[in-house]
């Protein structure tokens, strides 16, 4: 049977409760105050809002040919094809690096800090009867195909062939070797079928493209060769699935390749050259890790791609998350790029490809053990694709004097941001100025160069690629908003 507590017993019960919770409440107080003064106090705080402005930035854009210094000379990427007859007229022994060196203006673009669009070729139809196979190689194979068709002139080689293979590899290898400087940063894989793209008009009695197991051959030639670059192919085939290598269309800009292309992408299929049913793999989202490039087609006139057609193409670019467009772009004809039709396009296609990131919001923290401060940025990319470099990214400080210090590195994987998406980094500082007033400065540097290269979208001053984040008085120990904060400023 239930009995109540009596009335002396239940008051006193009340009293030590009470007691209990009072000491309770203020023990929980002082941790929250130790736990709140521990953890850094905000000090500085800005919202930066993103331009839409154009950008030309490293790694995206047009990738003009390599050979027009007048076309390429305003844009990040160039883009450079080799023949195999380019690359060893004489012989197996020897490489014709010096003249494709002149050809294609290298030394130019490494100078002006560009990088290249590279695609090694076997055969190039042309109106003329060649061959883009040296000599000597034809001698030690002779086994595959002159052709005159719709397409053009010239020489399709047998690429089952096992000599053939040999002296690709050895070739593959030594464009490896000369370009391992940092300047090549995309390989489309050619070699095999028309200017490269693994077809060949096998209706008019040109030898077959190989099966799958010789094409791996030729595509371990490159994974095996260039380890540090970005290797993409012109279909999802499975070799493109199991190694992650992006995607690059010919076809850009007209709607019914380009909803072919993207409908092997997203559901694989059979590979109609060779009759394999499951030779492509449904590479969905292969964008966010690798790239997504190509030319605009030919099928249509660049003049209706660049007008009527420029809403539509603009959609496919962003649809495909489209990293790079050339050579075949608005810009390819000099000529034509005078017009202001040319330009807007060029100036609407530039604002859709790659990436477009910024810094949407800045905050300062005080730390209470040493006097340092935390830095933490919110990182956007409101672009079509991302950065598929991990570029280095660094903050400086230009003290009064105009000296610009290397202050501290910035430990963020920009490849892992995402269009639409935000991250944010976190990077302690210390503040040792010799001058009152100092300027902290972000730069994302080009370790080809060793400067900073990428122009940040966001609306605040930027000058020599370096966005101003904020100044510091030392003097009085604040953070201040930069004075000269103009709108959509961009320095040189």
């Amino acid at each position: 049977m239930f009995r109540p507590f009596s009335t002396t017993v239940n008051t006193t019960v009340k009293k030590t409760i009470c007691l209990f919770i009072a000491v309770l409440l203020l023990t929980l107080s002082g941790c929250g105050e130790r736990a709140q003064s521990d953890y850094p106090e905000v000090i500085y705080s800005n919202n930066y809002a993103m331009t839409d402005e154009s950008v030309i930035n490293p790694f995206m854009g047009f990738a003009v040919d390599a050979t027009s210094k007048t076309a390429a000379s305003e844009y990040s990427l160039v883009y450079i094809d080799i023949t195999f007859r380019e690359l060893q007229p004489e012989s197996p022994d020897t490489f014709n690096f010096e003249e494709i060196t002149e050809n294609n203006n290298i030394d130019l673009w490494k100078s002006q800090g560009k990088h290249a669009v590279l695609r090694f070729v076997c055969d190039v139809p042309s109106d003329q009867v060649h061959k883009d196979i040296p000599d000597w190689l034809y001698d030690l194979t002779a086994d595959g195909t002159f052709y005159d068709t719709s397409y053009g002139k010239g020489y399709s080689p047998d690429y089952n062939n096992e000599i053939f293979i040999k002296y690709h590899k050895q070739a593959v290898a030594a464009l490896a070797d000369y370009f391992a400087d940092g300047f090549v940063a995309f390989v489309e894989l050619g070699s095999l079928g028309h200017w490269g793209e693994w077809h060949v008009k096998r209706e008019d009695g040109i030898v077959p493209m190989p099966n799958a197991e010789v094409r791996d051959e030729y595509v371990r030639h490159y994974i095996e060769a260039f380890n540090t670059v970005k290797l993409m192919m012109r279909r999802p085939f499975e070799s493109a699935s199991y190694y992650k290598l992006g995607l690059f269309n010919d076809m850009a800009g007209d709607p019914e390749a380009t909803e072919e292309w993207v409908y092997w992408i997203n559901n694989g299929g059979e590979y109609t050259q060779t009759g394999e049913k499951n030779a492509l793999s449904a590479m969905p989202v292969f964008w966010k890790t690798s790239p997504c490039g190509g030319e605009l087609t030919s099928s249509l006139s660049m003049e209706y791609l660049c007008s009527d057609g420029l809403e539509n193409t603009l959609e496919l670019i962003k649809d495909t998350h489209t990293t790079f467009l050339g050579p075949k772009c608005p810009v390819s004809s000099s000529d034509k790029y005078d017009s202001e039709i040319y330009k807007n396009a060029a100036t609407e296609m530039i604002r859709a490809l790659g990436y477009r990131i910024g810094i949407s919001r800045v905050e300062v923290k005080k730390t209470s053990e040493d006097g340092s401060y935390i830095i933490c940025m919110e990182w956007e990319n409101n672009g079509t694709a991302p950065l598929y470099y991990d570029l280095p990214v660094k903050l400086f400080l230009t003290e009064s004097n105009g000296n610009i210090k290397s202050l501290a590195d910035v430990d963020i994987k920009l490849s892992e941001l995402l269009p639409g998406e935000r991250i944010t980094s976190e990077t302690k500082i210390v503040l040792d100025a010799d001058s009152s007033e100092i300027d902290i400065l972000l730069g994302i540097i080009d370790p080809m160069t060793g400067n900073p290269s990428v122009k940040l979208v966001s609306d605040q001053v930027c000058v020599n690629n370096l966005m101003k984040l904020f100044q510091y008085d030392a003097d009085s120990n604040n953070f201040f908003k930069m004075v000269n904060n103009l709108k959509n400023h961009k320095g040189a």
